[in-house]
């Protein structure tokens, strides 16, 4: 694109800033124990409630248990949506809760970082084609 806002990276450099910022790409996955997954590219920044109503809102049931960390969108979804809600506190070093946690989502992240290594950076723009294939690959779970 020529019209960053941004001086541009050589394929895959690193952002400026540590953590979640307007530097990186959102990418949401949900995933059940079976390995159904929805993964969806929401954009710049942080999730939001409205990215979690338009991505995940049309395609959970409404009987469902949804496991997250903890991040402040995911409890004003599922009061909007009308489902169940855990959430997982990472940086206090919870990693589980009973049965409960959010490693199948930690693992698919790592897989699909991993197989995006031998690219060596791609297009924001076609983020959601690389998860596409990645899916088609994956056993079309």
């Amino acid at each position: 694109s020529r019209h960053l806002d941004r001086p541009p990276r050589k394929r895959g450099g690193k952002a400026t800033k540590r953590g979640i910022s307007n530097e990186q790409v959102c990418i949401l996955v949900a995933r059940d124990r079976s390995g159904q997954t929805i993964d969806a590219v929401t954009g710049k920044g942080s999730v939001s409630r409205r990215q979690l109503l338009q991505h995940l809102g049309p395609r959970l049931a409404h009987d469902v248990l949804l496991v997250t960390d903890s991040h402040a969108a995911y409890p004003a979804f599922a009061r909007e949506v009308g489902i169940s809600h855990e959430a997982i506190n990472t940086r206090a070093g919870e990693r589980k809760r009973g049965a409960l946690h959010i490693q199948n989502v930690n693992a698919y992240h790592s897989r699909m970082r991993t197989w995006l290594l031998p690219f060596r950076g791609i297009a924001s723009r076609y983020l959601d084609h690389y998860f596409g294939w990645r899916w088609a690959l994956d056993g079309q779970r």
